[in-house]
């Protein structure tokens, strides 16, 4: 990675250094010119520890993979993210049409069902996705800042992984799973803002960036809130 393109994990400060190679493989941690502390404690850490911190949804970890790591995975993972999810709407919307005729199984070869429900999830996250930028443009345009796109997507797609949940809450099918989508749609939106937040420098603006991420995904309808109200029908 190029010298100053590097942030600290504390304070998201430029830092042209990680830390500094000494003879013998001695290796000394660069210190943060603003908040005094490591610039990126991580690199000292196991990347097990850092999943379990993104996991957490510290704004640390985050910077550390966004930033000071070379992980350039994000579109891979958007689009198995997206794969989980059509795969979710596509089984709850078979469940939903269930049927005692031998015959129906050809119902379930239909592929062109689930790439529908793959473009209608495509669709939603970019309407999520630009519904976030947008609004975080405007904040940053009424401050007086620049604001960079390519990271913040980055950040959005990236913490977007706890989607992938939503496969074994498919397998294990029980009569907790509205739960368990609700408690995956919250770890998503907490995910994506501890994201934002440590991309950018919001201030005290991380509440109400919090209540817009909120909003957004209530005005993009979620599948298992669209499909499971058909099925009780």
């Amino acid at each position: 990675m190029a010298p100053g393109l590097f942030k600290c994990v504390e304070c998201n400060e430029d830092a042209n250094e990680l830390h500094r190679d000494y003879s013998n493989g001695i290796l000394k941690i660069t210190i943060c010119s603003s908040c005094k502390k490591p610039v990126d404690k991580y690199i000292e850490y196991d990347p097990v520890i850092v999943l379990i911190d993104a996991t957490l949804c510290k704004i640390q970890a985050f910077r550390h993979i966004l930033f000071n790591t070379e992980i350039n995975i994000h579109w891979k993972l958007c689009v198995f993210c997206l794969l989980c999810e059509a795969y979710l709407r596509w089984s709850l919307l078979q469940g939903s049409q269930a049927s005692n005729d031998p015959a129906d199984i050809i119902r379930y070869t239909k592929e062109w069902e689930f790439y529908c429900m793959f473009a209608l999830a495509a669709l939603e996250l970019a309407v999520f996705c630009i519904g976030v930028l947008f609004i975080l443009w405007t904040s940053q345009r009424c401050c007086g800042c620049s604001l960079e796109f390519t990271p913040l997507l980055k950040a959005l797609l990236l913490s977007s992984y706890g989607k992938v949940l939503l496969i074994p809450a498919v397998i294990w099918e029980h009569d907790f799973s509205p739960l368990c989508f609700s408690l995956i749609r919250l770890f998503v939106l907490t995910s994506n803002s501890q994201a934002i937040r440590g991309s950018i420098r919001t201030g005290h603006s991380g509440e109400v960036l919090a209540a817009a991420l909120v909003l957004l995904d209530g005005l993009v309808k979620r599948p298992e809130m669209s499909i499971n109200s058909s099925t009780q029908v």
